[in-house]
């Protein structure tokens, strides 16, 4: 199984990999929506239904009619659809974690705002320990504010360009911008949803991911059905070996979750495994044990972490299983 620190490396170049896709995938034609034209454009094609052309055609075979809005229409949503839940399902907020380029701005402004604040948002009360891994530790410096503020500004701008040039032709998009020359809707779009976007960036990039983000609530609760789904496994029978740590687990985690408890108060993880990695240091540190916490699934998530309540699934981790005795002499 692979480990929160080796995690890191892999799901920062998903991350980057998909950000820019997400960025060019218009401009190179590989997926948008053409307002103008009324369809989707698809690896540079056009992806139309052509329905009532072939009806007005007057050589409309209805086989062909519903062919067509199955294979054009529905079959792709549910390809769509079906393909990330199966995922959800399985691995839980997997897309979350490790592509999604809104959660990728999350992770980048928490950083430079724990360097700026010490705490991961303005809303957090208590500020996070000063030290960042072994080794390293970081007061905070409110100069930071000069690198974060353009930073929101620039990630706020270029999310709003991006998301207009999925609806109107990036070429146009652009070079209107290079010519200084934007109409007054792409204007109005691009100033409002920088508003937007900063906005959000700067107070409430957490609690849209929590609780607003409709596509992480249904990966999540896909996930909470499947008991043998992927999960932050706690060993609970060495819980002592947690007593000289600072909650390294809790302060790394950036959906502020406590993943030393059971799935069903984890609803909102995203698998991105930074607490595992906080936890793989400070055992290293302190101890040179390995850490208590882990990807697990399968039985062992089924009889721990899907537990109902912390003391069940610590129940279910000590309790020796006990095979059944064999049949007595007398009774064969």
């Amino acid at each position: 199984m692979l480990t929160g620190l080796r995690a890191q490396p892999l799901r920062r170049f998903a991350q980057v990999g998909f950000f820019v896709l997400f960025v060019l995938a218009p401009p190179l034609n590989l997926f948008r929506l053409d307002v103008d034209a009324g369809h989707f454009v698809l690896f540079g094609q056009a992806w139309v239904l052509d329905v009532e052309a072939l009806i007005r055609s007057g050589r409309a075979d209805p086989w062909e009619v519903a062919w067509r809005l199955l294979s054009r229409g529905l079959l792709p949503i549910v390809l769509v659809v079906g393909g990330t839940l199966w995922v959800a399902y399985r691995w839980g907020r997997l897309y979350c974690g490790w592509l999604c380029p809104h959660f990728s701005v999350v992770e980048l402004l928490n950083a430079l705002t724990r360097r700026a604040i010490g705490r991961f948002s303005l809303w957090d009360s208590d500020p996070l320990p000063d030290r960042i891994r072994p080794g390293v530790a970081r007061q905070p410096n409110k100069t930071y504010w000069l690198v974060i503020a353009p930073t929101i500004l620039a990630l706020a701008w270029l999310w709003a360009i991006s998301l207009l040039t999925y609806l109107q032709s990036p070429a146009l998009v652009w070079g209107n911008l290079w010519a200084g020359t934007l109409t007054r809707n792409q204007m109005v779009f691009i100033g409002v949803g920088t508003g937007l976007f900063s906005a959000e960036f700067l107070l409430a990039r957490h609690l849209f991911c929590r609780y607003a983000c409709a596509a992480g609530l249904f990966q999540s609760l896909v996930w909470l059905v499947n008991k043998k789904a992927l999960v932050i496994g706690y060993q609970r029978p060495r819980a002592a070996a947690c007593g000289g740590c600072d909650n390294a687990c809790d302060h790394a985690c950036p959906m502020h979750l406590t993943p030393r408890t059971v799935k069903r108060l984890m609803f909102a993880c995203v698998q991105c495994g930074r607490c595992l990695a906080a936890c793989e240091n400070r055992q290293a540190e302190d101890s040179g044990q390995a850490p208590l916490l882990h990807w697990t699934r399968a039985d062992l998530a089924a009889a721990s972490e899907a537990a109902f309540t912390p003391k069940q699934a610590r129940q279910a981790q000590i309790e020796p299983s006990v095979p059944a005795a064999p049949p007595s002499e007398g009774g064969r």
